[in-house]
């Protein structure tokens, strides 16, 4: 299983809409590194739900519930999506700050990448991320 970290602006989809619909498809991706990203997905990965903007922080847990595949909302055809299932909520929400707070963790893609919305999480910091959010790994 590999391990992900996907951005929403909580204005435009929160946790709360992703909770209420179950499975959504993760659409209007247009950068080429997210979109490989995406493409390197398998079902059943899991994937931290990052509220951007002004909250700036991890407050759930989503699991790839499809494979790659053509992006409704793109009218050119070069980026696709991928759907993810709502699975828990983070009990306490991990903000970038306590991320960023933590040295273990200044390797991550999130830290280097910072405007990228889907990043890589390795399993290290994937424990040690649910730990800081007292949520089963």
């Amino acid at each position: 299983m590999k391990y992900w970290l996907i951005k929403s602006e909580p204005g435009s989809w929160s946790w709360d809409d992703q909770v209420r619909v179950g499975v959504e498809p993760w659409d209007g991706v247009r950068n080429y590194q997210a979109t490989n990203n995406m493409k390197a997905m398998e079902i059943g990965d899991r994937a931290f739900f990052y509220h951007s903007v002004k909250e700036k922080c991890i407050v759930g847990i989503v699991e790839v519930a499809s494979d790659y595949y053509p992006d409704h909302t793109d009218p050119k055809g070069r980026f696709g999506m991928v759907d993810f299932k709502a699975l828990k909520p983070v009990p306490k929400p991990v903000s970038l700050a306590d991320i960023k707070a933590d040295e273990r963790l200044s390797e991550l893609a999130l830290m280097k990448q910072s405007r990228l919305s889907v990043v890589p999480i390795d399993a290290k910091s994937w424990k040690i991320i649910c730990k800081m959010g007292r949520v089963d790994a």
